[in-house]
């Protein structure tokens, strides 16, 4: 049975029933974050400043501590004992964040300024190593907060699934600039990537005090989630030109192109429109225009997106509370991915 979409205004209640989830669950870890970075004493003025405008102005991440709260309440467990270790994660997060915009040589995203764009490449380094330095002193204090059994299960989670997320990273490198890649090759490493999201929900269930039949089913709930946030982010860089852009000249193509290329018919045609020096506005155009109207790309995005969202909900058969958990996965479904027309300048 085909995975139904939300109407319109399904879409429009589910939006805003997910932001007020984000706001109660995750703006005081955010906020206890940014206090305790900001109350270092740094000598560096450039760095505090960084450090300054990256917890204020640009990171606005609701999202993890909020995945680490609803995980833990969905196996019975209290979401305010994920605050501890909400803190240091979010922190050790925007640190790997912050190393992403160094490696991909990102100076923007989605119109703001990063750390990298605004302060160099130093700066941005020490920033990210102030973050870290901070995120595991204050998730080696957490640690001391629950039983050994559980830390160590936690820390072990931690550790294997952020060097996953590193070897996701690693191997992301070698797709760069490659018009030769294939969906399945990509999709690797979408799941490898998705290792970061998983870690909140694992971590979550741990502190929840899950099953392992619980914890082994909200492993899998984070490991879908992870992928449909980076397919939704694919998308996303598809139709901002800037964002496309800087990825056809610095890092790797999008999902939707990697499917766009395997049409024999307009596989030439792409491939010369993706090669052009400049990409102008008038190509990013001509390339929608082909994609969306001539392929099958995102027809076959939207339904291996509503192909995951729809197992990982039949997935969660056996866990006690999900209403939050649907909310945050369907937050994340692009329903309006078949109907959208490019808008010519």
């Amino acid at each position: 049975m085909k995975n139904k979409s939300p109407s319109n205004n399904e879409k429009e209640r589910i939006i805003e029933e997910f932001q007020k989830l984000l706001e109660e669950r995750g703006r005081k870890p955010l906020e206890m974050a940014r206090k305790a970075i900001l109350e270092e004493e740094i000598e560096s003025k450039k760095v505090k400043e960084a450090l300054h405008y990256f917890m204020t102005k640009y990171w606005h991440d609701l999202a993890r501590p909020t995945l680490l709260s609803i995980c833990c309440e969905a196996v019975g467990g209290d979401p305010n004992s994920t605050v501890p270790f909400a803190v240091p994660l979010s922190l050790i997060s925007g640190a790997i964040d912050i190393h992403d915009d160094i490696i991909d040589q990102s100076k923007t995203k989605y119109g703001r300024t990063t750390v990298y764009g605004k302060f160099g490449k130093e700066i941005a380094l020490l920033t990210a190593d102030a973050l870290l330095f901070k995120g595991f002193t204050l998730l080696h204090k957490a640690y001391t907060q629950i039983s050994k059994s559980k830390a160590t299960k936690i820390m072990s989670t931690i550790k294997n699934l952020f060097y996953e997320l590193g070897d996701a990273e690693a191997m992301e490198l070698r797709l760069r600039k490659k018009l030769d890649v294939t969906p399945g090759e990509y999709l690797y490493i979408i799941e490898k990537k998705a290792a970061d999201v998983k870690a909140h929900a694992v971590v979550g269930a741990l502190l929840g005090d899950a099953t392992t039949e619980e914890t082994r089913k909200l492993a899998k709930y984070g490991s879908s989630l992870g992928k449909i946030i980076i397919l939704y982010d694919d998308w996303m860089d598809l139709i901002y030109f800037e964002e496309i852009r800087h990825r056809l000249h610095r890092e790797h193509l999008p999902l939707p192109l990697l499917y766009a290329l395997q049409n024999s018919k307009y596989k030439y045609k792409i491939s010369s429109i993706l090669q052009k020096k400049p990409f102008t506005k008038r190509n990013w155009e001509e390339l929608l225009d082909i994609v969306i109207n001539n392929t099958r790309s995102i027809k076959l995005q939207k339904e291996l997106m509503d192909n995951i969202v729809k197992g990982t909900i039949n997935s969660l058969k056996g866990i006690r509370k999900t209403d939050n958990l649907i909310l945050f996965i369907q937050a994340f479904q692009l329903d309006e991915m078949e109907d959208f027309k490019p808008t010519r300048a």
